[in-house]
Protein backbone atom coordinates (compact mmCIF):
# COMPACT_ATOMS: atom_id res chain seq x y z
CA UNK A 1 0.00 0.00 0.00
CA UNK A 2 1.32 3.62 -0.71
CA UNK A 3 -0.25 6.77 -0.86
CA UNK A 4 -1.42 8.34 -4.38
CA UNK A 5 0.80 11.04 -4.16
CA UNK A 6 4.22 9.15 -4.21
CA UNK A 7 3.12 7.03 -7.25
CA UNK A 8 2.01 10.00 -9.20
CA UNK A 9 5.71 10.83 -9.74
CA UNK A 10 6.33 11.78 -13.19
CA UNK A 11 3.61 10.39 -14.68
CA UNK A 12 2.81 13.84 -16.84
CA UNK A 13 0.16 15.67 -14.21
CA UNK A 14 -2.09 18.07 -16.35
CA UNK A 15 -4.70 18.57 -13.56
CA UNK A 16 -6.04 16.46 -10.20
CA UNK A 17 -9.58 16.58 -8.56
CA UNK A 18 -10.14 15.66 -5.20
CA UNK A 19 -6.75 14.24 -2.49
CA UNK A 20 -3.85 12.59 -3.47
CA UNK A 21 -2.63 11.38 0.23
CA UNK A 22 -5.08 8.50 0.30
CA UNK A 23 -3.98 5.08 0.28
CA UNK A 24 -4.05 2.70 -2.38
CA UNK A 25 -3.97 -1.23 -2.34
CA UNK A 26 -3.04 -1.86 -5.76
CA UNK A 27 -2.64 -0.57 -9.08
CA UNK A 28 -4.55 -2.00 -12.33
CA UNK A 29 -5.50 -0.98 -15.66
CA UNK A 30 -7.96 -3.73 -16.12
CA UNK A 31 -11.46 -3.22 -15.10
CA UNK A 32 -12.48 -6.79 -14.10
CA UNK A 33 -9.36 -6.64 -11.68
CA UNK A 34 -10.22 -3.19 -9.56
CA UNK A 35 -11.10 -3.72 -5.67
CA UNK A 36 -12.06 -1.72 -2.85
CA UNK A 37 -8.94 0.68 -2.56
CA UNK A 38 -7.52 0.38 -6.21
CA UNK A 39 -6.30 2.55 -8.91
CA UNK A 40 -7.53 2.23 -11.91
CA UNK A 41 -5.06 3.43 -15.12
CA UNK A 42 -7.53 4.26 -18.40
CA UNK A 43 -5.02 3.29 -21.04
CA UNK A 44 -6.17 3.13 -24.92
CA UNK A 45 -6.01 0.19 -26.56
CA UNK A 46 -5.41 -1.20 -29.13
CA UNK A 47 -8.74 -2.93 -29.16
CA UNK A 48 -10.57 -1.29 -26.34
CA UNK A 49 -10.38 2.05 -24.49
CA UNK A 50 -10.17 1.93 -20.65
CA UNK A 51 -11.76 5.12 -20.30
CA UNK A 52 -15.47 3.67 -21.33
CA UNK A 53 -14.51 1.48 -18.12
CA UNK A 54 -13.89 4.10 -15.32
CA UNK A 55 -17.56 4.34 -14.20
CA UNK A 56 -17.45 0.33 -13.74
CA UNK A 57 -13.90 0.52 -11.99
CA UNK A 58 -15.56 3.25 -9.54
CA UNK A 59 -17.79 0.77 -8.74
CA UNK A 60 -16.40 -1.96 -8.28
CA UNK A 61 -14.32 0.15 -5.35
CA UNK A 62 -11.30 2.11 -7.12
CA UNK A 63 -10.63 5.36 -4.57
CA UNK A 64 -8.63 6.71 -7.80
CA UNK A 65 -8.21 7.00 -11.56
CA UNK A 66 -5.68 8.24 -13.86
CA UNK A 67 -6.79 9.20 -17.27
CA UNK A 68 -6.66 11.44 -20.24
CA UNK A 69 -10.05 12.73 -20.25
CA UNK A 70 -11.93 13.06 -17.60
CA UNK A 71 -15.81 11.82 -17.25
CA UNK A 72 -18.80 13.93 -17.83
CA UNK A 73 -19.92 13.00 -14.01
CA UNK A 74 -17.60 13.21 -11.40
CA UNK A 75 -18.00 10.84 -8.11
CA UNK A 76 -17.49 12.94 -4.54
CA UNK A 77 -14.46 11.08 -2.54
CA UNK A 78 -13.09 9.47 -5.49
CA UNK A 79 -9.82 10.84 -7.21
CA UNK A 80 -9.38 11.98 -10.48
CA UNK A 81 -5.48 12.31 -12.43
CA UNK A 82 -5.71 13.72 -15.47
CA UNK A 83 -2.55 12.96 -17.69
CA UNK A 84 -1.19 13.36 -20.96
CA UNK A 85 -0.84 10.03 -21.69
CA UNK A 86 -1.99 7.15 -19.89
CA UNK A 87 0.62 4.57 -21.15
CA UNK A 88 3.83 6.76 -19.93
CA UNK A 89 1.61 7.18 -17.06
CA UNK A 90 1.05 3.68 -16.37
CA UNK A 91 4.59 2.52 -16.56
CA UNK A 92 5.72 5.33 -13.60
CA UNK A 93 3.16 4.62 -11.74
CA UNK A 94 3.98 1.00 -11.88
CA UNK A 95 7.75 2.01 -11.13
CA UNK A 96 6.74 4.19 -8.23
CA UNK A 97 4.55 1.68 -7.09
CA UNK A 98 7.20 -0.79 -6.53
CA UNK A 99 9.66 1.36 -5.44
CA UNK A 100 11.40 1.32 -8.90
CA UNK A 101 13.09 -1.74 -8.38
CA UNK A 102 14.95 -1.57 -12.03
CA UNK A 103 17.17 1.10 -10.18
CA UNK A 104 18.41 -1.59 -8.07
CA UNK A 105 19.08 -4.35 -10.47
CA UNK A 106 21.64 -4.00 -13.27
CA UNK A 107 19.56 -4.73 -16.26
CA UNK A 108 19.91 -5.36 -19.11
CA UNK A 109 17.64 -5.16 -22.37
CA UNK A 110 18.29 -7.21 -25.44
CA UNK A 111 16.31 -6.00 -28.75
CA UNK A 112 16.19 -7.38 -32.09
CA UNK A 113 14.17 -9.44 -34.54
CA UNK A 114 15.88 -12.11 -33.98
CA UNK A 115 18.31 -13.55 -31.25
CA UNK A 116 16.77 -11.98 -28.47
CA UNK A 117 15.81 -15.04 -26.62
CA UNK A 118 19.02 -16.71 -26.98
CA UNK A 119 21.19 -14.05 -25.93
CA UNK A 120 18.74 -13.37 -22.68
CA UNK A 121 19.01 -16.77 -22.23
CA UNK A 122 22.90 -17.37 -22.07
CA UNK A 123 23.14 -13.85 -20.62
CA UNK A 124 21.16 -15.58 -17.34
CA UNK A 125 22.65 -18.58 -17.49
CA UNK A 126 26.30 -17.33 -18.22
CA UNK A 127 26.06 -15.25 -14.82
CA UNK A 128 24.75 -17.91 -12.89
CA UNK A 129 27.66 -19.69 -13.46
CA UNK A 130 29.49 -16.91 -12.83
CA UNK A 131 28.02 -17.07 -9.25
CA UNK A 132 25.51 -14.43 -9.38
CA UNK A 133 22.05 -14.30 -8.67
CA UNK A 134 20.05 -12.89 -11.29
CA UNK A 135 16.55 -12.65 -13.24
CA UNK A 136 14.98 -13.59 -16.70
CA UNK A 137 12.44 -11.81 -18.43
CA UNK A 138 11.89 -13.54 -21.74
CA UNK A 139 9.55 -15.25 -24.56
CA UNK A 140 10.17 -18.69 -22.79
CA UNK A 141 9.63 -17.91 -19.36
CA UNK A 142 10.66 -16.04 -16.72
CA UNK A 143 12.99 -16.72 -13.88
CA UNK A 144 13.88 -15.31 -10.41
CA UNK A 145 17.33 -17.11 -9.68
CA UNK A 146 15.73 -21.02 -9.96
CA UNK A 147 12.35 -20.27 -9.88
CA UNK A 148 10.54 -20.68 -12.97
CA UNK A 149 7.45 -18.07 -14.01
CA UNK A 150 5.46 -18.78 -16.73
CA UNK A 151 5.67 -16.15 -19.71
CA UNK A 152 2.88 -14.89 -21.66
CA UNK A 153 4.31 -12.32 -23.59
CA UNK A 154 7.83 -11.64 -24.61
CA UNK A 155 7.95 -8.19 -22.44
CA UNK A 156 5.06 -8.08 -19.70
CA UNK A 157 2.96 -5.15 -19.10
CA UNK A 158 4.81 -2.47 -16.74
CA UNK A 159 2.70 -3.35 -13.60
CA UNK A 160 3.51 -7.30 -14.21
CA UNK A 161 7.44 -6.02 -15.21
CA UNK A 162 7.78 -4.19 -12.16
CA UNK A 163 5.92 -6.80 -9.82
CA UNK A 164 8.83 -9.36 -11.18
CA UNK A 165 11.51 -7.07 -11.11
CA UNK A 166 10.84 -6.25 -7.41
CA UNK A 167 10.66 -9.87 -6.64
CA UNK A 168 13.79 -10.50 -7.79
CA UNK A 169 15.15 -7.77 -6.05
CA UNK A 170 13.33 -9.32 -3.01
CA UNK A 171 15.43 -12.20 -3.70
CA UNK A 172 18.62 -10.93 -3.84
CA UNK A 173 19.41 -10.78 -7.59
CA UNK A 174 22.06 -8.53 -8.60
CA UNK A 175 20.98 -8.48 -12.71
CA UNK A 176 18.48 -8.84 -14.88
CA UNK A 177 18.24 -9.76 -18.67
CA UNK A 178 14.90 -8.97 -20.29
CA UNK A 179 13.77 -9.00 -24.18
CA UNK A 180 12.56 -5.95 -24.96
CA UNK A 181 10.21 -6.27 -27.91
CA UNK A 182 9.28 -3.41 -30.48
CA UNK A 183 5.88 -3.43 -29.20
CA UNK A 184 7.16 -3.44 -25.68
CA UNK A 185 8.76 0.18 -26.54
CA UNK A 186 5.53 1.79 -29.07
CA UNK A 187 3.30 0.42 -25.92
CA UNK A 188 5.48 2.23 -23.11
CA UNK A 189 5.99 -1.17 -21.23
CA UNK A 190 9.44 -0.66 -20.70
CA UNK A 191 8.79 3.30 -20.03
CA UNK A 192 10.26 4.57 -16.73
CA UNK A 193 13.07 1.76 -16.29
CA UNK A 194 16.74 1.99 -15.52
CA UNK A 195 18.68 0.25 -17.54
CA UNK A 196 22.24 -0.61 -17.15
CA UNK A 197 22.80 -1.78 -20.85
CA UNK A 198 20.79 -2.73 -24.37
CA UNK A 199 21.87 -4.61 -26.84
CA UNK A 200 20.85 -5.02 -30.82
CA UNK A 201 21.08 -8.21 -32.13
CA UNK A 202 19.47 -7.50 -35.82
CA UNK A 203 16.87 -6.11 -37.62
CA UNK A 204 14.82 -7.96 -40.72
CA UNK A 205 10.91 -8.35 -42.28
CA UNK A 206 8.71 -8.90 -39.10
CA UNK A 207 5.71 -7.15 -36.98
CA UNK A 208 4.70 -5.24 -39.90
CA UNK A 209 0.66 -5.89 -39.16
CA UNK A 210 1.44 -3.96 -36.37
CA UNK A 211 4.22 -1.16 -37.64
CA UNK A 212 3.11 -1.38 -40.73
CA UNK A 213 6.29 -0.11 -42.30
CA UNK A 214 10.05 -1.22 -42.17
CA UNK A 215 10.71 2.34 -41.31
CA UNK A 216 8.14 2.21 -38.14
CA UNK A 217 9.52 -1.30 -37.30
CA UNK A 218 13.50 0.48 -36.67
CA UNK A 219 11.97 3.53 -35.11
CA UNK A 220 10.14 1.57 -32.81
CA UNK A 221 13.59 -0.53 -32.01
CA UNK A 222 15.68 2.41 -32.26
CA UNK A 223 13.48 4.01 -29.10
CA UNK A 224 14.84 1.61 -26.60
CA UNK A 225 18.21 2.56 -27.27
CA UNK A 226 17.30 6.47 -26.81
CA UNK A 227 15.97 5.53 -23.54
CA UNK A 228 19.62 4.88 -22.44
CA UNK A 229 21.71 7.28 -20.18
CA UNK A 230 25.21 8.15 -20.03
CA UNK A 231 25.20 5.56 -17.47
CA UNK A 232 24.24 2.59 -19.72
CA UNK A 233 26.22 0.72 -22.22
CA UNK A 234 24.93 0.02 -26.13
CA UNK A 235 26.13 -2.80 -27.83
CA UNK A 236 24.97 -3.00 -31.47
CA UNK A 237 25.66 -5.94 -33.73
CA UNK A 238 28.26 -3.84 -36.70
CA UNK A 239 27.40 -6.23 -39.53
CA UNK A 240 23.54 -5.57 -39.40
CA UNK A 241 23.61 -3.02 -41.72
CA UNK A 242 20.90 -0.56 -39.31
CA UNK A 243 22.73 -1.28 -35.95
CA UNK A 244 24.79 2.13 -36.37
CA UNK A 245 21.02 3.27 -36.72
CA UNK A 246 19.72 2.41 -33.04
CA UNK A 247 22.66 4.35 -31.50
CA UNK A 248 22.28 7.67 -33.63
CA UNK A 249 22.33 10.24 -30.74
CA UNK A 250 22.35 7.38 -28.26
CA UNK A 251 23.56 8.98 -25.14
CA UNK A 252 25.33 5.35 -23.53
CA UNK A 253 28.93 4.83 -24.44
CA UNK A 254 28.70 2.97 -27.82
CA UNK A 255 30.35 -0.64 -28.76
CA UNK A 256 29.47 -2.85 -31.33
CA UNK A 257 30.57 -6.20 -32.13
CA UNK A 258 31.10 -8.38 -35.25
CA UNK A 259 32.10 -11.37 -37.95
CA UNK A 260 32.58 -9.53 -40.93
CA UNK A 261 33.13 -6.05 -39.88
CA UNK A 262 36.07 -4.60 -37.54
CA UNK A 263 34.57 -4.07 -34.57
CA UNK A 264 34.98 -3.69 -30.42
CA UNK A 265 34.15 -7.55 -29.92
CA UNK A 266 35.57 -9.38 -32.79
CA UNK A 267 34.37 -13.48 -33.65
CA UNK A 268 36.00 -15.68 -36.03
CA UNK A 269 34.09 -19.42 -37.17
CA UNK A 270 36.76 -21.56 -36.89
CA UNK A 271 34.24 -24.46 -36.70
CA UNK A 272 30.85 -25.01 -37.46
CA UNK A 273 29.30 -28.60 -36.81
CA UNK A 274 26.11 -30.37 -35.16
CA UNK A 275 29.42 -30.76 -32.30
CA UNK A 276 28.82 -27.45 -31.72
CA UNK A 277 30.74 -24.00 -32.69
CA UNK A 278 34.56 -23.66 -32.10
CA UNK A 279 35.03 -19.21 -32.45
CA UNK A 280 37.84 -17.06 -32.10
CA UNK A 281 36.76 -14.28 -30.16
CA UNK A 282 38.87 -11.33 -29.38
CA UNK A 283 41.52 -13.84 -30.33
CA UNK A 284 40.96 -16.42 -27.84
CA UNK A 285 39.15 -19.85 -28.92
CA UNK A 286 36.13 -21.14 -27.39
CA UNK A 287 34.62 -24.11 -28.07
CA UNK A 288 30.57 -23.50 -27.29
CA UNK A 289 27.94 -26.28 -27.92
CA UNK A 290 25.47 -23.95 -29.52
CA UNK A 291 25.35 -24.88 -33.49
CA UNK A 292 25.63 -22.44 -36.34
CA UNK A 293 26.60 -18.93 -37.36
CA UNK A 294 23.97 -17.15 -36.22
CA UNK A 295 24.43 -18.61 -32.38
CA UNK A 296 28.29 -17.24 -33.01
CA UNK A 297 26.64 -13.97 -33.17
CA UNK A 298 24.62 -14.66 -29.73
CA UNK A 299 27.37 -15.66 -27.96
CA UNK A 300 29.79 -12.87 -29.24
CA UNK A 301 27.18 -10.45 -28.16
CA UNK A 302 26.97 -11.96 -24.63
CA UNK A 303 30.81 -11.80 -24.39
CA UNK A 304 30.45 -8.04 -25.24
CA UNK A 305 27.34 -7.51 -22.98
CA UNK A 306 29.09 -9.35 -20.02
CA UNK A 307 32.50 -7.38 -20.87
CA UNK A 308 30.53 -4.10 -20.61
CA UNK A 309 29.21 -5.15 -16.88
CA UNK A 310 32.77 -5.84 -15.63
CA UNK A 311 33.04 -9.35 -15.80
CA UNK A 312 36.67 -10.74 -16.39
CA UNK A 313 36.90 -11.79 -20.03
CA UNK A 314 38.44 -15.10 -19.44
CA UNK A 315 36.07 -16.01 -17.31
CA UNK A 316 33.30 -15.54 -19.10
CA UNK A 317 34.58 -17.20 -22.61
CA UNK A 318 35.52 -20.73 -20.34
CA UNK A 319 31.90 -19.83 -18.51
CA UNK A 320 30.06 -19.94 -22.48
CA UNK A 321 32.06 -22.95 -23.14
CA UNK A 322 29.82 -24.88 -20.65
CA UNK A 323 26.43 -23.42 -21.82
CA UNK A 324 23.78 -25.29 -23.37
CA UNK A 325 21.20 -24.32 -26.38
CA UNK A 326 17.91 -22.37 -25.34
CA UNK A 327 14.79 -24.72 -25.68
CA UNK A 328 13.11 -24.47 -28.87
CA UNK A 329 16.24 -22.60 -30.51
CA UNK A 330 18.50 -25.12 -33.22
CA UNK A 331 17.48 -27.94 -30.75
CA UNK A 332 18.17 -31.24 -32.71
CA UNK A 333 17.30 -34.56 -31.80
CA UNK A 334 18.26 -37.88 -34.24
CA UNK A 335 16.39 -41.15 -34.43
CA UNK A 336 17.90 -44.38 -34.25
CA UNK A 337 18.19 -44.36 -38.49
CA UNK A 338 20.22 -41.68 -38.46
CA UNK A 339 17.38 -39.10 -39.26
CA UNK A 340 18.35 -35.61 -37.35
CA UNK A 341 15.17 -33.75 -36.77
CA UNK A 342 16.08 -29.86 -35.80
CA UNK A 343 13.13 -27.86 -34.28
CA UNK A 344 13.78 -24.01 -34.35
CA UNK A 345 11.63 -21.29 -33.46
CA UNK A 346 12.21 -19.39 -36.94
CA UNK A 347 8.86 -17.51 -37.82
CA UNK A 348 10.54 -14.88 -39.57
CA UNK A 349 12.27 -14.91 -43.68
CA UNK A 350 15.41 -14.10 -42.10
CA UNK A 351 15.25 -16.46 -39.37
CA UNK A 352 14.55 -19.30 -41.63
CA UNK A 353 16.78 -18.58 -43.91
CA UNK A 354 19.42 -18.16 -41.25
CA UNK A 355 18.54 -21.85 -39.75
CA UNK A 356 18.52 -23.39 -43.50
CA UNK A 357 22.23 -21.54 -44.18
CA UNK A 358 23.34 -23.20 -40.94
CA UNK A 359 22.15 -26.62 -42.57
CA UNK A 360 23.55 -26.02 -45.64
CA UNK A 361 26.85 -25.08 -43.86
CA UNK A 362 26.48 -29.14 -41.56
CA UNK A 363 25.49 -31.59 -44.22
CA UNK A 364 27.42 -33.42 -46.57
CA UNK A 365 26.02 -32.90 -49.94
CA UNK A 366 24.29 -36.49 -50.10
CA UNK A 367 21.43 -36.33 -47.65
CA UNK A 368 18.45 -34.47 -48.20
CA UNK A 369 16.66 -31.63 -46.00
CA UNK A 370 12.75 -31.58 -45.36
CA UNK A 371 11.46 -28.19 -44.10
CA UNK A 372 8.08 -28.23 -42.43
CA UNK A 373 6.67 -24.41 -42.20
CA UNK A 374 3.88 -22.21 -41.78
CA UNK A 375 2.71 -18.64 -40.89
CA UNK A 376 1.26 -17.45 -37.84
CA UNK A 377 -2.43 -16.28 -38.24
CA UNK A 378 -3.25 -12.82 -37.65
CA UNK A 379 0.10 -11.45 -37.56
CA UNK A 380 2.43 -10.25 -40.55
CA UNK A 381 0.72 -11.31 -44.28
CA UNK A 382 3.69 -9.99 -45.99
CA UNK A 383 5.89 -12.69 -44.82
CA UNK A 384 4.28 -15.34 -45.89
CA UNK A 385 5.14 -15.85 -49.56
CA UNK A 386 8.73 -14.63 -48.28
CA UNK A 387 8.87 -17.59 -45.97
CA UNK A 388 7.50 -20.28 -48.19
CA UNK A 389 10.17 -18.60 -51.25
CA UNK A 390 12.92 -19.34 -49.18
CA UNK A 391 12.09 -22.72 -47.71
CA UNK A 392 11.50 -23.96 -51.23
CA UNK A 393 14.53 -22.86 -52.58
CA UNK A 394 17.04 -23.78 -49.83
CA UNK A 395 15.48 -27.47 -48.80
CA UNK A 396 15.18 -30.67 -51.00
CA UNK A 397 11.14 -31.09 -49.76
CA UNK A 398 9.09 -28.95 -48.46
CA UNK A 399 5.24 -29.40 -46.72
CA UNK A 400 3.17 -25.76 -45.91
CA UNK A 401 1.36 -26.64 -42.61
CA UNK A 402 -0.86 -25.09 -40.00
CA UNK A 403 1.47 -22.68 -37.24
CA UNK A 404 -0.87 -20.97 -35.04
CA UNK A 405 -3.46 -19.86 -37.57
CA UNK A 406 -5.91 -18.04 -34.32
CA UNK A 407 -8.85 -16.85 -36.25
CA UNK A 408 -7.62 -17.53 -39.89
CA UNK A 409 -8.24 -20.28 -41.79
CA UNK A 410 -5.14 -22.28 -41.73
CA UNK A 411 -5.97 -23.10 -45.56
CA UNK A 412 -5.32 -19.49 -46.81
CA UNK A 413 -2.61 -19.02 -45.05
CA UNK A 414 -1.02 -21.70 -46.78
CA UNK A 415 -2.25 -20.59 -50.07
CA UNK A 416 -1.31 -17.25 -49.65
CA UNK A 417 2.48 -18.78 -48.57
CA UNK A 418 2.57 -20.70 -51.72
CA UNK A 419 2.62 -17.64 -53.95
CA UNK A 420 5.76 -16.69 -53.51
CA UNK A 421 7.12 -20.49 -54.53
CA UNK A 422 8.20 -19.95 -57.89
CA UNK A 423 7.47 -22.52 -60.80
CA UNK A 424 9.99 -24.21 -60.66
CA UNK A 425 10.44 -25.30 -57.21
CA UNK A 426 6.79 -25.99 -56.81
CA UNK A 427 6.78 -29.78 -57.34
CA UNK A 428 8.85 -30.32 -54.23
CA UNK A 429 6.50 -28.89 -52.13
CA UNK A 430 3.39 -30.28 -50.03
CA UNK A 431 0.72 -28.58 -48.34
CA UNK A 432 -0.66 -30.80 -45.16
CA UNK A 433 -3.10 -28.42 -43.04
CA UNK A 434 -2.76 -31.12 -40.03
CA UNK A 435 0.66 -30.36 -38.21
CA UNK A 436 0.90 -33.00 -36.61
CA UNK A 437 0.60 -35.16 -40.14
CA UNK A 438 2.79 -32.73 -41.58
CA UNK A 439 5.18 -33.86 -38.96
CA UNK A 440 4.32 -37.71 -39.66
CA UNK A 441 4.92 -37.49 -43.55
CA UNK A 442 8.52 -35.89 -43.26
CA UNK A 443 9.37 -38.98 -41.47
CA UNK A 444 8.15 -41.28 -43.71
CA UNK A 445 9.66 -39.60 -46.48
CA UNK A 446 13.34 -39.17 -44.70
CA UNK A 447 16.04 -41.12 -44.96
CA UNK A 448 19.54 -42.23 -43.33
CA UNK A 449 21.60 -39.19 -43.22
CA UNK A 450 18.60 -36.97 -43.84
CA UNK A 451 17.64 -33.55 -41.83
CA UNK A 452 13.97 -32.33 -40.94
CA UNK A 453 13.52 -28.71 -39.99
CA UNK A 454 10.25 -28.49 -38.10
CA UNK A 455 10.34 -24.14 -37.98
CA UNK A 456 8.22 -21.51 -36.69
CA UNK A 457 7.04 -23.05 -33.03
CA UNK A 458 10.51 -24.10 -31.44
CA UNK A 459 9.93 -23.69 -27.77
CA UNK A 460 5.91 -23.49 -27.73
CA UNK A 461 4.14 -26.26 -25.99
CA UNK A 462 0.71 -25.00 -28.02
CA UNK A 463 -1.05 -24.55 -31.00
CA UNK A 464 -3.61 -21.46 -31.13
CA UNK A 465 -6.79 -22.02 -33.12
CA UNK A 466 -9.82 -20.34 -33.23
CA UNK A 467 -8.69 -18.66 -29.86
CA UNK A 468 -8.03 -22.07 -28.05
CA UNK A 469 -4.63 -23.09 -27.19
CA UNK A 470 -4.29 -27.02 -27.60
CA UNK A 471 -1.39 -29.13 -26.48
CA UNK A 472 1.15 -29.30 -29.16
CA UNK A 473 5.16 -29.38 -28.68
CA UNK A 474 7.27 -29.69 -32.01
CA UNK A 475 9.96 -31.15 -30.77
CA UNK A 476 7.61 -34.39 -28.69
CA UNK A 477 5.78 -35.02 -31.95
CA UNK A 478 8.56 -35.21 -33.78
CA UNK A 479 9.98 -38.10 -31.37
CA UNK A 480 6.58 -40.08 -31.72
CA UNK A 481 6.56 -39.62 -35.42
CA UNK A 482 10.64 -40.74 -35.22
CA UNK A 483 9.27 -44.04 -33.40
CA UNK A 484 6.40 -45.06 -36.08
CA UNK A 485 8.50 -44.99 -38.93
CA UNK A 486 12.13 -46.78 -37.11
CA UNK A 487 12.84 -50.24 -38.66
Amino acid sequence: MRQLQEILYRSGLLEVIGDTSVSIEKVTFSSNEVATGDLFVAVKGTRVDGHTFIDQAVQSGAKAVVCERLPETLVPGITYARVADSSIALAFIAANYYDNPSGKLSLVGVTGTNGKTTSVTLLYRLFMELGYCCGLVSTVENRINEQIIPSTHTTPDPIKLNRLLSMMVDDGCEYCFMEVSSHAVVQHRVTGLSFAGGVFTNITHDHLDYHKTFDEYIKAKKGFFDMLTDESFALYNSDDRNGSVMVQNCKARISNYGIRTSSDFKCRIIENTFGGLLLSIDGHEVLCRLIGSFNAYNITAVYGAAVLLGQDKLKVLTALSNLDSVEGRFQYVVSSNNVTGIVDYAHTPDALMNVLNTIKDLRTGNEQVITIVGCGGDRDRAKRPLMAKIASEMSDKVIFTSDNPRSENPDTIIEEMRTGVSPVNFKKTLAITDRREALRAACSMSGPGDIILVAGKGHEKYQDIAGVKYPFDDRQVLIDSFKIFES
